[in-house]
Parts: structure tokens; sequence; C-alpha cells
């Protein structure tokens, strides 16, 4: 954790906040913070500035805040996932929390296993949680906007063109297609498959929403690493 990250329940005063659960555990045993330390801190959604150890109990911490300075910008960028296997979409989503996207949509797939969307993982406070989990390690304040689409068709074609309109649209698949570009300006959508890749039919949809296929060269990624792959060859 290189960011103590507060929400509003923390705060007792404009400057004081009150830490329990988690985030005092991890000051007690990997902080190892003694009463006086100055800590690295954000307010979730807001600025980020420093704070100083005023009381450590083993029930309870009280810090003094000072927030001044704005979080990283994000990505200008909407990523289309097709929902992984439910232990690496928590991988995934602390991945995209800490490169910062701005907005993630998952998505089905023809080779998405249906018991994928029956996950507890895939539950509003689960996403939250491992998002705010990649906020604290890349030390940013502000969560993705996330959104679910359980049905592929409807999406694509009623809602990506939208989505993909005045943007810099990609598909990622592998196969005889141009390679992915580098360090684009301007806003991006981006549309990654499953573990099997995207079938033919999804392709030529996503194709005829606007998005156009790139490929990432011979070697067949594992969606865990194709992500934070294909982000910073584009940003």
């Amino acid at each position: 954790m290189n960011l103590l990250l507060l929400e509003e329940d923390d705060f007792v005063a404009a400057d004081r906040a009150l830490l329990r659960g988690r985030r005092l555990t991890h000051l007690h045993e990997v902080h190892r913070a003694a009463v006086g330390d100055q800590l690295r801190v954000g307010r979730l959604d807001g600025l980020m500035g420093r704070a100083i150890l005023l009381r450590l109990e083993a029930g309870e911490a009280e810090l003094t805040i000072e927030l001044d300075q704005p979080p990283p910008a994000k990505l200008p960028l909407t990523l289309l996932l097709a929902v992984p296997r439910p232990k690496m979409l928590k991988r995934i989503l602390q991945t995209v929390a800490a490169m910062g996207v701005e907005h993630l949509v998952l998505i089905n797939s023809f080779r998405v296993e249906k018991s994928f969307w029956q996950t507890p993982f895939l539950a509003p406070e689960k996403i939250r949680e491992q998002l705010i989990l990649g906020l604290e390690q890349s030390r940013d304040t502000h969560l993705p906007h996330v959104t679910v689409e359980k049905r592929f068709k409807p999406f694509v074609e009623d809602r990506l063109p939208q989505l993909a309109a005045g943007t810099t649209a990609l598909v990622a698949h592998p196969g005889p297609f141009p390679p992915c570009p580098r360090a684009i300006e301007g806003r991006v959508t981006l549309a990654i498959g499953p573990e099997g890749g995207w079938i033919p039919y999804e392709v030529e949809m996503l194709q005829a929403a606007g998005l156009t296929p790139v490929q990432l060269g011979e070697r067949i990624l594992r969606v865990e690493t194709a992500v934070p792959a294909l982000l910073a060859r584009l940003f």
C-alpha cells in the first residue's frame, strides 16, 4: 500500500480521520508506524496529501490530514474487457485501477463461461474492493467507472458505436492485422477478448461498430498480460 486511501466515513472533522480494519492492520504490520510518523494519504475521488499519526492503538488510529495535491490524470480510455476467470478478474481489476483506466466495461463473449457470471467477485462491492487496492498501489484516488454488459450483441449494436465515436477504436485479436499502434494521442476505445480470443462473428460485429482489429505479434498472451502490455504500448 503506497497510499492510505480515506473514505467519507473515516473523517471525523475536515482535517481528522480515524482508521480501523485492514488499513489499521497495514499500519501496524507493514508500515510499523509510530505516533508522529508522516504518512502519504488521499481522499477517495479527491485530493492527495499527507497525514500525521496522532494516536495508534490496537483497534484504532487517529490522523491529522492535509490534502493539497491532485491525483494523476486518468488515461483517456474506455476498455472493453470480456469477463475473465474469477481469480484473474481480481488481479485485472487492480491493474486497471493502477494504470489509470477511466472507464471499464465488462462484457460477455461466446468463450466466456456461463459460470464466470455467477462469481461473487462481480458484485459491485467486490469490484470496488479490488479497484481500491489498485489505487492504493499506484497512488491514485479516483475510481474507474465500471459498467457490466451481460448481452454482447445489444451492447455492441446499440451502445458501442456511440462510445467509440470520435476515439481511436481498436479490438485486440491475434491474426493478420496491423500491429497495435504506439503512443496514441486523444481518446481510445480498446476491446480485449477472453482467453480463447473473440470468435470471428464477434470480431465482425466489433468492426461494424467502428473498431479496427490490431495484434501484438505471434505470441498468444494471457488476458492479465495483454491488458498492461496493450495499455503501455498505447499510452
